[in-house]
């Protein structure tokens, strides 16, 4: 629990640092292309860092919940291989980094299925 409640403080801030980034220093540096993705790799690290505040959250009152537990694993692997395959191809600009974004994407639906799951079975 407190592990989640670190990880989505951690990918919170950042998710509102490396979208100020995006938006500010590398308006002129990206294409409007680039800066949109960027821009989703942010929105959905936020989304989902609010999540993973709901999974610790929930964690506090169903510690002994495997489908909790799984979904914040989840979200955090969601937020590390879906947002950061985005920043990386928004800064590099390599289109096969985008191949792995759906792997990410997978991720936070699992996250959200252990939720329905959790939910139903607590």
């Amino acid at each position: 629990m407190k592990l989640f409640l670190f990880l989505a403080g951690a990918f919170g801030f950042l998710s509102v640092a490396i979208g100020a980034f995006g938006a500010h220093a590398l308006k002129d540096k990206l294409s409007p292309e680039m800066l949109e993705i960027n821009h989703t790799g942010a929105q959905y690290q936020m989304y989902h860092s609010l999540a993973l505040l709901a999974v610790a959250l929930l964690l506090k009152f169903y510690p002994d919940s495997k489908y909790f537990n799984a979904s914040g694993w989840l979200f955090v692997a969601g937020i590390i291989i879906f947002s950061g395959s985005l920043y990386a191809l928004s800064l590099t600009g390599i289109r096969t980094l985008g191949a792995i974004t759906p792997i990410g994407g997978l991720c936070f639906l699992g996250g959200w299925i252990c939720i329905l799951i959790g939910a139903w079975k607590a």
